[in-house]
């Protein structure tokens, strides 16, 4: 599956990082992860880390994927408003979502302490109004978030102009917010579970995989036999491939970044997620080069061909909304790309088995804006799984809530 269009940004500032080995034997591991992009590279050094074996595979070179093409906005925030998941799902699962990914900012920061020069960096992150119509929903947002007890600030058009130079209606600003160089970080994170004793194959795909009582036997593209007690699935957007029914729809996001630009020019920018009220958004964030990263204009193209083709036009629509909304900055575009994600109805994730696969195989569907702070829980929520331990997201985050 051709996830990434153009020229994305962390594939051209750090080239190939590491290369691994084709799997050429058979093997056998307590849990195969299929999947070497952020995702399976989070779930894989969370359950080697309490000592399970543990053996990824890739067909693309590691994180070459989807991954390569993250804008990374690591956000608690959901696509789905606070107010609007408690409709669906009552206030305490809703708030246990938010509250959820709010921690796994803090985890994520754990794990890139542990690593060097991935560019981790604590952000705040500011969520505009886009049109007046949005301030009453913005609102109401605000005071949900607040009565769960998140700390955030509403900000007026006033105060918001003279700190960002942004003329919205209103705002919301929260601390709880960070941004990441993906590739660099999944790249190293498999490097070091390498030196640790698990193992790591790219260039090798998964072509079946047959579920037995005590086990799952998966068969690789050139014969080789992996015998595993769980398998999982974090193929990124090419999961769905495994399931008999969609559960996610993919769409392409474009995204462009500038050269350089100075923190005297950038101001309040700098160490800020922005995005807004509007769908599709617009969003953009620092780099640790503190060039401007601007992404947006999502649609529902899934032809690599076409979405190739759209990468330009869309960059340069992108700029003039930004020239709109920020007119003081240069924003000529240095590399252009779009890439594939997913999006579920309700803009929560998949994690753990499909009745049609069994209890043996699980799936990890960070799907949505959220979708490195999803990985994150998802490990852990994984290896609860696997360990035949409870989690106290299990429910909200599988496949039986859309029973519900």
């Amino acid at each position: 599956m051709d996830l990434k269009s153009g020229y994305p940004f962390w594939a051209v500032r750090n080239g190939l990082m590491h290369a691994f080995p084709r799997l050429e034997a058979d093997v056998a591991c307590d849990v195969l992860v299929v999947g070497g992009g952020i995702t399976g590279a989070l779930i894989a050094d969370e359950l080697a880390t309490h000592g399970h074996s543990v053996l990824v595979v890739e067909q693309r070179d590691i994180a070459w994927g989807s991954t390569a093409a993250s804008t990374a906005l690591l956000q608690y925030e959901i696509d789905t408003h606070l107010v609007d998941l408690a409709k669906r799902y009552g206030e305490d699962d809703a708030a246990l979502a938010y509250r959820a990914c709010s921690e796994s900012i803090d985890m994520l920061g754990e794990v890139a302490r542990g690593l060097r020069d991935v560019d981790f960096e604590r952000a705040d992150s500011l969520y505009y109004a886009s049109r007046k119509r949005d301030v009453a929903s913005l609102r109401a947002e605000y005071e949900a978030r607040r009565s769960h007890g998140f700390d955030i600030e509403y900000l007026e058009s006033e105060p918001l102009k003279a700190e960002y130079m942004i003329d919205a209606p209103a705002a919301l600003r929260s601390k709880q917010a960070a941004q990441v160089d993906p590739y660099r970080f999944a790249s190293r994170l498999l490097t070091r579970l390498v030196k640790r004793g698990a193992r790591v194959f790219d260039r090798t795909a998964v072509l079946r995989l047959d579920a037995r009582a005590r086990d799952v036997v998966a068969t690789t593209d050139n014969g080789a036999r992996i015998r595993a007690r769980h398998v999982v699935i974090a193929a990124g957007y090419a999961s769905q491939h495994w399931l008999p029914k969609q559960v996610a729809r993919n769409r392409s996001s474009y995204a462009f970044v500038t050269d350089p630009i100075s923190e005297a020019q950038l101001g309040s920018l700098v160490g800020t997620l922005v995005w807004e009220t509007a769908r599709p958004y617009l969003y953009m964030r620092t780099t640790g080069d503190r060039r401007l990263l601007i992404g947006g204009e999502d649609d529902n193209v899934d032809v690599p061909a076409r979405r190739d083709a759209r990468v330009e036009k869309k960059a340069r629509v992108l700029m003039k909304q930004v020239a709109k909304l920020r007119p003081d900055l240069d924003l000529t575009p240095t590399f252009s790309w779009a890439g594939t994600f997913a999006e579920t109805e309700d803009g929560l994730p998949f994690f753990g088995p499909h009745p049609a696969t069994g209890k043996r195989v699980h799936f990890a569907m960070a799907y949505g804006g959220n979708g490195i702070t999803y990985s994150m829980l998802g490990a852990g929520l994984l290896r609860a799984l696997i360990e035949r331990r409870k989690h106290s997201l299990a429910a909200l985050f599988s496949f039986d809530r859309l029973d519900r």
